[in-house]
């Protein structure tokens, strides 16, 4: 794998990253995107506890997807590292994830509540609630705990591939979101959704819910998601 390659998945990532503070999603330093380059076998993180304002590509590090090694990179991954590994290695439509403590989801995790579909907004990129995690054991928190995070969602959704496709979000009980996608930048978009829908999801339950009927929220999911998907103008931009 070559430097160029490198650098190229760094750019990706470093862009992902510095769109957590611009999305409004982090304090201080709460919060990593990583990408995946399931051929070199490696993933890039965000380094551990570096401010976004100083952060440059050359700080990201980069990861053996086989066994957590640091394969480039002057500085400590991201604790939560052990966690997005943990995610590329069961689910291989994940290219990139992003853990954020964005405070209404959080709210949600804490709670230890799935986020409901209480409308369209959701359905248009989550087939189903946001789910939650059980609570992490002692024994898994006090050996491998970031990989046990992981697991425990890998546990949620039993290892479905497919499940992570249509719901490309889950709460760690009383920890916070990790969110996927495509690539880095995808899977930032889906954390910026789930802040969002968790956000309304408070506001309505506030008021007073009712489910919206399950047509309604198919045809929002399926008009951008699956072979008839017919919403925007892809190459457009």
């Amino acid at each position: 794998m070559s430097r160029s390659a490198f650098a190229s998945l760094r750019d990706e990532v470093l862009a992902a990253n510095l769109r957590i503070p611009a999305a409004g999603l982090a304090t201080l330093t709460w919060g990593n995107v990583s990408g995946v380059d399931r051929e070199a076998g490696v993933f890039v993180i965000k380094p551990s506890g570096v401010p976004y304002d100083r952060l440059r590509a050359e700080h990201l590090v980069v990861v053996a997807l086989d066994d957590g090694r640091v394969v480039e990179g002057e500085l400590r991954p991201s604790t939560d590292t052990e966690t997005h590994r943990s995610l590329y290695r069961a689910f291989p439509s994940i290219g990139g994830v992003t853990h954020t403590h964005s405070p209404h989801a959080v709210a949600f995790a804490q709670a230890r509540r799935p986020i409901p579909v209480l409308g369209t907004t959701h359905a248009d990129t989550f087939d189903g609630p946001v789910p939650v995690t059980e609570p992490l054991s002692a024994e898994q928190c006090a050996a491998d705990y970031e990989f046990n995070t992981g697991q425990v969602i890998v546990e949620l959704l039993e290892g479905d591939d497919e499940r992570a496709r249509t719901v490309p979000a889950a709460l760690v009980a009383h920890h916070g979101p990790f969110t996927w996608g495509a690539d880095a930048d995808g899977s930032l978009e889906h954390a910026v959704i789930c802040e969002a829908v968790a956000e309304m999801a408070l506001h309505t339950l506030s008021l007073g819910a009712a489910r919206p009927p399950q047509h309604l929220l198919d045809r929002h999911f399926t008009r951008k998601h699956g072979a008839g998907a017919y919403y925007g103008n892809p190459g457009a931009v």
